[in-house]
């Protein structure tokens, strides 16, 4: 199995993400991805500047892949993506289906990303066909889920989100925006001053969910590392960290470390992770395997 940086969800400033891709360079993570999914007003680091951060990772050594928009509301951001497809050099995942459409079109390889609806063996086959090469699991579904998808051996990889906070949502409205009685369209990108989004609570003060811009997420990480064994036995090929803080990149390169030494991984379960969706189980409950 094989460990693969997500893309970052939040909007950090550029030189905080131009620090996490040095350091991305020097560990020992397989595939790397890269581009902003959630918001196009997040425009600290554009598109050619994450090509030229890929162009770097890819002489460490890394698998590239540039990420597309999770929802797309302007012909602007079209074109974006588009130019995204077309970069010439990396592949992209997909995901939403116009990313699909354009990969496609152009018969060009594409990874499909959580974001799309995918929930039979049926609607993957098809998207194999039209050039998918690698799935990535959607965060609601389960280890049964997958088992039985799989039962017969596909022809494209299979990717799990094992650690990170987990996106459930996207809107056309922004939280962030409203939250400080913003318009969307002259929002200041106050995302900036959320580096792991803005936590929601229940009247109770618990924990509910994260709200990252038009993006909603979980309120606690999950948390597989120690169903990485398991994973490998089902055929996932690749265990994906999406990035909190620089941090995460200690936590990937020590999961590389630990599976090229052939241990056993262990999960720090705490009382802000949670694995529940991998078990069948509400999200956000922590399961005793």
């Amino acid at each position: 199995m094989k460990i693969a940086l997500g893309p970052i969800s939040y909007c950090w400033e550029k030189d905080k993400v131009y620090t996490f891709y040095e350091k991305a360079a020097q560990s020992q993570v397989h595939s790397v991805y890269l581009g902003e999914t959630v918001c196009s007003r997040r425009r600290e680091v554009k598109l050619a500047d994450y090509l030229a951060i890929a162009r770097q990772l890819n002489a460490a050594g890394k698998e590239v892949i540039l990420s597309t928009m999770a929802l797309i509301e302007a012909q602007s951001e079209i074109g974006e993506l588009k130019r995204c497809v077309d970069n010439g050099e990396f592949i992209i995942e997909a995901n939403d289906m116009a990313a699909v459409h354009y990969a496609s079109e152009a018969k060009l390889p594409f990874i499909c990303g959580p974001s799309i609806n995918n929930y039979n063996r049926a609607s993957l086959d098809i998207l194999h066909k039209l050039g998918m090469v690698r799935f990535v699991m959607p965060y609601e579904l389960s280890r049964d889920w997958l088992t039985k998808v799989i039962e017969t051996q596909p022809e494209f990889d299979i990717e799990v989100m094992g650690h990170g906070y987990m996106p459930l949502a996207h809107s056309a409205r922004c939280f962030t925006a409203k939250h400080f009685g913003l318009r969307k369209d002259n929002c200041d990108t106050l995302c900036k001053t959320h580096p792991k989004g803005m936590l929601a609570q229940t009247q109770e003060n618990q924990p509910l969910l994260r709200l990252n811009g038009i993006q909603t997420q979980s309120a606690a990480y999950v948390d597989l590392i120690s169903e990485i064994p398991n994973m490998k036995a089902l055929g996932v090929s690749y265990f994906r960290v999406s990035p909190t803080a620089l941090s995460s990149i200690e936590l990937a390169d020590e999961l590389c470390i630990t599976l090229t030494q052939q241990q056993v991984p262990q999960s720090k379960h705490s009382s802000e992770s949670c694995n529940g969706y991998w078990f069948g189980e509400a999200g956000f409950n922590q399961v005793s395997p």
